[in-house]
């Protein structure tokens, strides 16, 4: 007996020196680019076949961000990483250097992006508008009003408890929510001090584009949206466009690389290439032609030099960028 547990005991201890050479042997190699268990692998900003995007809820949820990444990628081998995201987050990445350049529409947030430094070379790309839609009933009694007139009267509704009234807000310092606010301020309110508080009548989602449109449809509110993302959802929804005509509804995208003096890993000729690839006719009549078939009209206009240098658009969407 104590012979076979001699030999019981040596064999086990064979075994555990054979597995433990066999681990050595799946051990990297000194200078090895493995990673410890348990650490999270993230793709570095300015990885030369990777160009990381921030960019608005509105152009994912319309589905031309999916086309982009398509047709780009196949061309050029690039790989493209979209984080969709409100505009003043998307500009938050930029500023952090997270992102190599943003996708955004909100000039007064993107211009300051810019001011600060932290954004380049801006391009602005399409546009559309946007729309406040709402119940076909339309119990504030809004429709045909300008936008500024149709806030006023939303407010009054809703302070009054007029019933059916209300109105659901993105909430999320997005492009949409920033247009919202400057309505609001036309209209003659304080958005911190007399909206945000007015009552429950005004719901913040705190959500992207199509989940907002999804919440004021489920509470039959009024929302503002932009008609691409409305269009793209409008077979879920009940609520109609109430209000769609006003020169205060222009919805204006643009392109900003993040300044690689700001942040030296970013991507910078990636997002130079990217940009200009924007610009480029082919692509200008891609975007022209996004949803036309689908949805009967196309979701963005395309930009073109002399118009986008004059009011109401004020940039630049033909100049390349320089490498």
């Amino acid at each position: 007996m104590k012979t076979n547990a001699t030999h019981l005991a040596a064999g086990i201890i064979t075994i555990l020196l054979i597995l433990a050479l066999c681990a050595g042997c799946t051990s990297p190699a000194p200078g090895g680019n493995a990673t410890p268990a348990g650490t999270a692998t993230t793709a570095p900003a300015g990885g030369g076949n990777i160009l990381r995007i921030a960019t608005t809820t509105s152009l994912e949820n319309t589905g031309l961000l999916a086309e982009l990444e398509r047709v780009y990628e196949e061309e050029t081998g690039m790989d493209l990483q979209f984080i969709a995201q409100g505009t003043g987050q998307s500009i938050d990445s930029g500023r952090r250097g997270d992102v190599d350049l943003v996708l955004v529409h909100a000039p007064d947030l993107e211009q300051q992006f810019i001011d600060d430094g932290f954004g380049i070379n801006p391009r602005c790309i399409a546009y559309n508008y946007y729309i406040i839609v709402g119940p076909e009933s339309d119990p504030a009694g809004i429709a045909n009003m300008t936008p500024v007139e149709a806030f006023e009267t939303i407010y009054a509704a809703g302070t009054n408890e007029t019933a059916g009234v209300a109105f659901v807000s993105r909430g999320d310092n997005s492009g949409t929510h920033a247009q919202e606010k400057v309505l609001w301020e036309e209209a003659g309110y304080d958005y911190d001090t007399e909206i945000i508080d007015a009552g429950g009548w005004y719901v913040e989602a705190g959500k992207g584009m199509g989940d907002t449109l999804i919440l004021a449809n489920e509470q039959q509110a009024y929302t503002l949206s932009d008609e691409g993302t409305y269009l793209s959802f409008a077979d879920r929804l009940d609520l109609v466009p109430v209000v769609a005509e006003g020169a205060e509804l222009l919805n204006r995208y643009s392109a900003i690389a993040v300044n690689p003096e700001q942040h030296p890993d970013v991507n910078a000729e990636g997002a130079a290439d990217f940009i200009n690839w924007l610009l480029e006719d082919e692509t200008k009549e891609m975007i022209g032609e996004f949803g036309a078939e689908e949805f009967g009209k196309p979701l963005f206009t395309p930009l073109y030099a002399p118009e986008c240098t004059e009011p109401p658009f004020n940039c630049t969407c033909a100049e390349p960028i320089t490498t």
